[in-house]
Formats: C-alpha cells, structure tokens, sequence
C-alpha cells in the first residue's frame, strides 16, 4: 500500500465514511422498492458497502499503529537523551516566550 500524508489519510478516511453514509441512504431508499433488478442493486450495494466499512477499519488500524510507534520512539528518544530533551524544551520555550512577549 502506498504511503499517505496523514493530511491524506484524514481526507480519505473522510471521504469514506461520507460514501458509507450517503450508500446507507441509498439502500434505505432501495429498501422501499420492489423487483428483482432492486434486489440485485441493494445487495451489491451492500456488498460495497461492507467493503469499505473494512477498509476503514484497516485504515484507521494503520493509523493508530503510526501513532503508536511515533510515541514509542519519542519515549524512547527521550529516555536515551534526557538532557537534550530538556534543553530542546527549554530552548522552544525560550523562543515561543519571545514571540508571546512582542505582542
């Protein structure tokens, strides 16, 4: 699988549960109709539809897994480098103070 931006992933995860949605509405609306070419439509419909509600699913499980490595690393970067980490802290707070203190 390719390898998306979060920005990305955030739209398609989006974009996808915008289309289960608005395909839930067409099986509802499908629901009411009657006949065999209804029948045929509503259960490829549904098909789809279970489809994309797993990869979701596997969509938002290889999101939470990037999280947890990034937090994994960070916590491991920061035991391994304790002083670095603090000065990086204090220098960002240094600086972000300035910024504050213009206004």
């Amino acid at each position: 699988m390719l390898e998306m931006s979060p920005f990305h992933k955030d739209k398609m995860m989006s974009d996808l549960r915008q289309v289960i949605h608005d395909a839930e509405e067409v099986i509802k609306v499908l629901a009411e109709q009657t006949g065999q070419e209804a029948e045929k439509l509503r259960g490829r419909m549904e098909s789809r539809l279970s489809e994309a509600r797993n990869e979701l699913g596997k969509l938002q499980d290889q999101a939470a897994q990037h999280v947890r490595q990034a937090y994994h690393s960070t916590d491991e970067f920061v035991h391994h480098h304790p002083w670095a980490t603090a000065g990086a802290a204090a220098g960002l707070g240094v600086v972000l103070g300035m910024l504050m203190a213009r206004r």
